[in-house]
C-alpha cells in the first residue's frame, strides 16, 4: 500500500466517480482503476462498489477511507512543514450554524496574514463536523451536547479519538424574525408556536434527529421545514414567520439586529433543556497558535453575545 494509492482512493471518494477522479488526478481511468484494484487485493476488501450512481464506498471501504484520510492528512501536514515551505499553512474550523463562531473566525483571520495562510470555515451538519476534525480537515469543531444527544455524540467522539471541551451552558430560546407576531413576548411556549413552521437544519442519515442542531429536537412539531444554510433559514423566518429553537446567542455584528431570541417557556409536557456549547479537537494533538487564537476569540464572542 502506497501513499499514492491512498490519495487515489480518497480522491475517488471525494469525486464520487472514477471518471471525475481520474480527471482531477490527471491520469487515465484504466490507470486509476488498476491502482485501486491492486490496493483492494492487497487489503483483502472491496473499497468501492460500482453502481449506476458511481463509485460508492462499501461499509469496510468507508472505515478504511476514514483511517486512511487521517494518515494522508498527517502526511500532508509533514510535507507542508518540512518540504513545501512555499505553500500556505492551513487553518480550518467546522461548526454548526453559529454566527458567533463565524464572528470568532473572522476576528482570528484579521490577526494573521492571508498571504501566508489558507483559511477555511465550514458550516455543516453535526456528523460532518466530527468527521472533519477526526480526519484533520479542520483543527477545531464547534457543536453542542445535551442530555438528549449526549450518548450518540459521546460514542462518535470516542470512536474518532476526539475530546469535547465545554465553553458555555444555555437554556432554550425561540429564535425568530423581529416582525414575528410573537417577537415581543416575554416568553414563548410550544402551544403558542403551533400555528408557525418550526425550522431545522437538515442532518443526513437514518438517525439524523439524534444530531440535530436545535435544542428540544425530541419534541414533535406539526409544521416542520428543513434547510441547509443560514441564508435560507433567515428568509423563511421572514417570509413564513418560521422559528427555530436555539441557545439565545445572537451575534448582532453579523445581522443579529433583524432577529429576536425569546426565552422558551416550559410546561409539564415540554420541559426546557440545557445546551452545553463547546469545541472538539483530536486527542493528544496540541492546538496550533492560530487554533489557540480562535478559541480566545470564540470565548470573547460568547461572552459578548450570550443572552442574559
Amino acid at each position: 500500500m502506497t501513499l499514492q494509492q491512498i490519495n487515489y482512493a480518497l480522491t475517488i471518494s471525494e469525486c464520487g466517480s472514477m471518471n471525475k477522479a481520474a480527471d482531477k488526478l490527471g491520469i487515465s481511468q484504466p490507470t486509476l482503476t488498476s491502482a485501486v484494484r491492486e490496493l483492494e487485493k492487497e487489503l483483502g476488501l472491496t473499497i468501492f462498489m460500482r453502481t449506476h450512481r458511481g463509485a460508492v464506498p462499501s461499509a469496510e471501504g468507508l472505515e478504511f477511507l476514514q483511517n486512511a484520510g487521517q494518515l494522508y492528512r498527517q502526511y500532508e501536514l509533514i510535507q507542508e512543514k518540512y518540504i513545501n515551505h512555499e505553500k500556505k499553512r492551513r487553518f480550518g474550523i467546522s461548526t454548526q450554524h453559529y454566527s458567533f463562531a463565524v464572528s470568532a473566525f473572522i476576528n482570528t483571520v484579521k490577526q494573521y496574514n492571508t498571504l501566508e495562510f489558507e483559511f477555511a470555515v465550514r458550516e455543516t451538519e453535526t456528523l460532518s463536523i466530527i468527521r472533519d476534525v477526526a480526519e484533520l480537515k479542520s483543527e477545531i469543531g464547534v457543536l453542542y451536547i445535551s442530555n438528549f444527544n449526549r450518548k450518540p455524540i459521546a460514542k462518535q467522539l470516542e470512536e474518532n479519538e476526539l475530546v469535547f471541551r465545554e465553553l458555555v451552558r444555555c437554556k432554550a430560546y425561540v429564535y425568530l424574525w423581529k416582525e414575528h407576531p410573537l417577537a415581543n413576548e416575554p416568553s414563548i411556549s410550544l402551544v403558542q408556536l403551533v400555528p408557525y413552521p418550526c425550522l431545522s437544519f437538515e442532518q443526513n442519515g437514518k438517525e439524523g434527529y439524534l444530531y440535530a442542531e436545535e435544542i428540544l429536537s425530541e419534541n414533535i412539531y406539526p409544521r416542520m421545514i428543513k434547510a441547509t444554510d443560514r441564508a435560507a433559514m433567515g428568509e423563511m423566518m421572514q417570509q413564513l414567520n418560521g422559528y427555530t429553537l436555539c441557545s439565545g446567542i445572537l451575534c448582532k455584528e453579523l445581522g443579529g439586529d433583524d432577529y429576536r431570541v425569546v426565552p422558551f417557556r416550559e410546561d409539564n409536557d415540554n420541559r426546557n433543556s440545557i445546551m452545553e456549547i463547546g469545541y472538539i479537537t483530536k486527542k493528544n494533538i496540541q492546538l496550533s497558535a492560530i487554533g489557540e487564537t480562535f478559541i480566545r476569540e470564540l470565548k470573547k464572542s460568547l461572552e459578548l453575545n450570550t443572552a442574559r
